[in-house]
């Protein structure tokens, strides 16, 4: 049960089969790499000929062209107009991102969402109507001080900035205790989704049991207040925190 695509994929719809992703940089070829994976339709675009040479040799994405997406026609001619969502991914190239955002989205498509480098580059492609706008490097960093501080958090996706659903690894304290002896809503506000399973570590048992016990260094899926999770006892802690 890994967390980590979530933060960024949370949003697609599930009627969406067919995207675009305008921008071939790494963070293009990620998100052209992860849609394709899961089986979606996805077209690369930039304007560099050898990205788009590249990501067709590494089969990353169903089809890609060379194009100059500010040129609202040459976006027309593509077939942008009938994507359901197109990613933005020009996020170091502050001009040509948003012009490209403003063309996508004048041409009809139903669901823009823009990469931004910088807060002033976010609120000028909101303006223009992205209909999301994401900040990769802010989140991965974000990311990387909690997982330098929490080191018991595997895995996070936050569903608003007060809340998220965690991986954690059942601390020492938790260790042979039932999760209704735990009384994780009363005592840290959390709801214990999922356990990993001892033969199977990989798989999960969802809404497990009251009466199961849980293994410390076994995994656990929780959901409910960031105050709450950072309350947690630390894999080597000695005893339930009340």
């Amino acid at each position: 049960m890994n967390l980590s695509s979530l933060s960024f994929f949370h949003h697609l719809r599930s009627g969406n089969r067919q995207f675009a992703v305008i921008g071939l940089g790494r963070f293009g070829r990620a998100v052209c790499s992860t849609l394709h994976q899961l089986g979606y339709e996805v077209l690369g675009v930039d304007v560099d000929e050898r990205r788009v040479a590249q990501i067709l040799t590494d089969q990353l994405a169903t089809h890609a062209i060379q194009l100059d997406s500010t040129e609202p026609s040459a976006l027309k001619e593509a077939g942008i107009a009938d994507m359901d969502t197109v990613i933005i991914a020009i996020g170091n190239y502050i001009q040509e991102s948003i012009i490209t955002t403003l063309n996508v989205k004048e041409a009809g498509v139903p669901h823009v969402i823009a990469k931004a480098s910088t807060e002033i580059h976010g609120k000028l492609l909101d303006r223009v109507g992205a209909d999301r706008v994401v900040f990769p490097e802010h989140e991965m960093g974000c990311e990387l001080a909690r997982s330098l501080t929490r080191p018991g958090v595997l895995d996070r996706f936050e569903l608003d900035p007060d809340h998220s659903i965690v991986e954690v690894i059942v601390p020492e304290a938790f260790d042979q205790k039932t999760i209704v002896e735990l009384d994780l809503r009363k005592r840290y506000g959390l709801t214990l989704m999922a356990i990993s399973k001892e033969e199977s570590p990989d798989k999960f048992e969802v809404n497990p049991s009251p009466v199961t016990r849980l293994r410390a260094g076994t995994v656990m899926v929780v959901i409910g207040s960031n105050k709450g999770i950072d309350r947690l006892p630390m894999t080597h802690s000695s005893g339930v925190n009340g």
